[in-house]
């Protein structure tokens, strides 16, 4: 019959030992303790940390211990689930052997993992970084290469654009007064306009006065003859 008590007590005592400084017993029933583990420092130095703390059942190890995540450190969400997803793994393939051990070793391999790929993803942003500035780079340099699509686009927009520009001038111009009709226009626009004369002389009283002197005489004028001709009226050679 396995004394699960005197393995529970032993594995402690083993545990204490390989972790002194990051072991501390937080009950005596149940047994419950914690551990920190931290991974070794990266090329910069940066590292990852958790506080794992464990719970004895009362048929460990042929039942696995409970564990949770007390604190984690340079660590996001996704490595957190994916180190209690390790636990389980591992506590399933040691079931019937003290574990506890076993466990955080695997935990300090991922927390290993997990500052090595911190190095790949700041590498990655960098090229990432570099790639876009090399991009807007080239692009302002070479300008928007011109096809169908974006032509007429374009040209859509310019011509929309210019319609508006125009019929706000015209709108201005006429505010303005700046519109000039044609004396046609005004004449269908202004049906005053075809008796002003009339209307002028009768203000005037029909009184009209003609300078005599810049006429010749009437009866001097021979408007039967077929060679007359007036613009000769004028000529001192007759």
């Amino acid at each position: 019959m396995t004394d699960y008590a005197e393995e529970q007590r032993n594995e402690l005592e083993a545990i204490e030992s390989i972790y002194p400084d990051s072991f501390t017993v937080l009950s005596d029933d149940p047994t419950s303790f914690s551990i920190t583990v931290t991974s070794d420092a990266g090329e910069d130095g940066e590292t990852a940390e958790t506080l794992l703390q464990f719970t004895y059942v009362e048929k460990y190890p042929d039942e696995p211990p409970l564990w949770e995540i007390q604190s984690q450190e340079n660590l996001e969400d996704r490595d957190v689930e994916e180190i209690l997803t390790l636990l389980q793994q591992q506590a399933e393939e040691n079931l019937g052997m003290v574990m506890i051990f076993t466990l955080v070793t695997a935990v300090q391999e991922k927390l290993n993992e997990i500052v090595d790929a911190m190095k790949t993803r700041r590498e990655e942003e960098k090229q990432r970084r570099e790639r876009e500035a090399e991009e807007a780079e080239t692009k302002a340099f070479q300008g928007t290469v011109v096809t169908i699509e974006n032509f007429l686009s374009w040209k859509a927009t310019f011509e929309l654009e210019m319609t508006e520009i125009r019929k706000k001038r015209q709108k201005e111009e006429e505010q303005a007064g700046k519109l000039k009709l044609t004396g046609k226009q005004l004449f269908e626009t202004d049906h005053n306009l075809d008796t002003s004369d009339i209307q002028f002389l009768e203000d005037t009283g029909n009184s009209v006065e003609v300078d005599e002197s810049l006429f010749q005489d009437m009866e001097d004028l021979d408007l039967d003859d077929p060679d007359f001709d007036p613009l000769d009226m004028g000529s001192d050679e007759d």
